[in-house]
C-alpha cells in the first residue's frame, strides 16, 4: 500500500510542495558549502544558511495556511 494512503489530494499536493522546498534548501546549502570551501567567511555562510532555513520555514507555514483555507472551503460545500 502506498505511503500516501488515507491522505487527501490536497494534502498530497501540500507535501509535494514541501518536498520541492526541501530540495531547494538542500541545493542552496550545498552551494553555500562550496562558497565556504572557496574562501567565503564562515560567518557569512552561517548567516546564509540561517536565511535559507528562515525562508524554508516561512514557505512551509504558507503551505500549511493555504491547506487549512482550502480544506475549510471544501467543508463549506
Amino acid at each position: 500500500m502506498c505511503s500516501r494512503a488515507g491522505r487527501s489530494r490536497k494534502q498530497e499536493k501540500a507535501e509535494d510542495a514541501k518536498v520541492g522546498i526541501r530540495n531547494a534548501r538542500k541545493d542552496a546549502n550545498t552551494e553555500i558549502k562550496k562558497l565556504e570551501k572557496d574562501g567565503t567567511s564562515e560567518d557569512i555562510c552561517k548567516s546564509a544558511e540561517e536565511e535559507v532555513q528562515n525562508l524554508t520555514n516561512s514557505y512551509f507555514r504558507k503551505i500549511d495556511e493555504l491547506l487549512v483555507v482550502k480544506e475549510a472551503e471544501i467543508m463549506k460545500v
